[in-house]
């Protein structure tokens, strides 16, 4: 794999970066551990401009190339947080924060991109400047809104951001990516049945809200099967449901249930949306019951831009050999809200054949380090040459 030489030498520093953000996972917004970490080697790689505390515990670096006639400037995005799980992987660096894991790399998206900072900071063989943006909050916090919405891409004249996701799976260091909706649209609901309770001997002087339940679960399948077009993508899940009651002996007066809708376009949100209060105040109303529907949009649907893909396939051939066509992936990503706000481009490196993300035996593999700090540094030097 042609990656670069001093990735390579670097391998053992990067690496042993991510194993200490492994061993220190943060939640949320609560990355003040590995935000300040962030911000110390941003100074000690000699970086132009440091800002802390965008999107409350976001990090942004500004690294100027050795000329700036291309007016270019490029933003760079890895996440920090960890997920609210507990950890059974066995590593001798496993978690040291009971009931936080670092399951879905982001402490090796934030290794690579300051592997990469460090490189572009050393050698800056580019025209123009390059932002590199390290984002609290992604898995479900929306710390990529509250970055943009703190003003950081006027702030910091970001023409074009880039951003990357391992995937256990592919083979290590390679490269998979699409144009267009990459990753879903994903919203959540909560859903209040209000019925009457009483004996579980007399159903008939009471209106079964767990029978309503069971119905409204079913019928909001048909939102997948009878409303969408076959050809769009859609799921509706209900998640969670629980009764008032706990006893063997009685009907409860009330069930709540709890849920995700994920789509592929703007269109396909709001039928989702209409569809599923619908389904819920009709089912309901039917048995004689009342359906109280709460509907949170989330996270956009996260689209790459046709020209910056392309682009962004290229360096990712230049780095691994090849690049290949990405499948749809029903998970959300908030980089979405960077997306909207700039053109740009996510791509997918393979973390080889690891458990699943968000599984608490998932561990990113450090082999893709090299690929992926390349890749970085490959767009802004590419995207950027240096001026003769």
């Amino acid at each position: 794999m042609p990656v670069k030489n001093r990735f390579a030498e670097l391998l053992p520093e990067i690496t042993a970066w991510r194993r200490d953000l492994h061993e220190n996972p943060e939640i949320l917004f609560e990355t003040h551990r590995t935000s300040a970490i962030v911000a110390d080697k941003l100074k000690e790689f000699g970086c132009d401009e440091i800002v802390t505390g965008i999107g409350r515990t976001g990090v942004v670096g500004v690294i100027n190339g050795k000329s700036d006639s291309s007016g270019k400037v490029i933003g760079l995005r890895a996440d920090m947080d960890a997920l609210p799980i507990h950890e059974q992987t066995g590593l001798d660096y496993k978690s040291k924060v009971d009931g936080a894991m670092h399951a879905c790399g982001h402490d090796g998206h934030t290794a690579m991109l300051l592997g990469a900072a460090k490189y572009l900071a050393e050698t800056r063989n580019f025209d123009g400047k390059v932002v590199v943006i390290f984002q609290p909050a992604e898995e479900g916090g929306g710390g990529g809104k509250e970055m943009c919405d703190d003003g950081m891409m006027e702030r910091f004249g970001i023409q074009e951001v880039y951003g990357m996701h391992n995937w256990p799976g592919r083979p290590a260091g390679t490269f998979a990516i699409r144009p267009g909706a990459f990753f879903a649209a994903t919203d959540q609901f909560d859903i209040t049945i209000e019925g009457k309770g009483g004996h579980a001997a007399k159903p008939h002087e009471t209106v079964d809200s767990t029978l309503v339940a069971a119905h409204v679960i079913t019928a909001l399948q048909s939102i997948a099967s009878r409303n969408a077009d076959p050809v769009d993508q859609i799921v509706v899940s209900v998640t969670s449901i629980e009764s008032s009651s706990k006893a063997f002996n009685v009907i409860a007066q009330r069930v709540d249930m709890k849920g995700t809708v994920r789509t592929m376009s703007p269109e396909m949100r709001d039928l989702a949306e209409d569809r599923l209060k619908a389904i819920c105040t009709g089912v309901a109303a039917s048995f004689g019951a009342t359906a109280e529907v709460t509907y949170y949009r989330g996270y956009p649907c996260m689209v790459n831009h046709e020209d910056q893909t392309a682009f962004a396939a290229d360096v990712a051939k230049s780095v691994s050999g090849d690049c290949e066509y990405a499948p749809l992936v029903m998970g959300g990503e908030d980089f979405a809200f960077m997306l909207e706000e700039r053109p740009g481009a996510y791509i997918l490196v393979g973390n080889g054949d690891t458990a699943s993300v968000h599984h608490p035996e998932y561990d990113f593999n450090d082999e893709a380090i090299p690929a992926g700090c390349s890749w970085w540094a490959e767009i802004v030097e590419q995207r950027m040459p240096a001026a003769n």
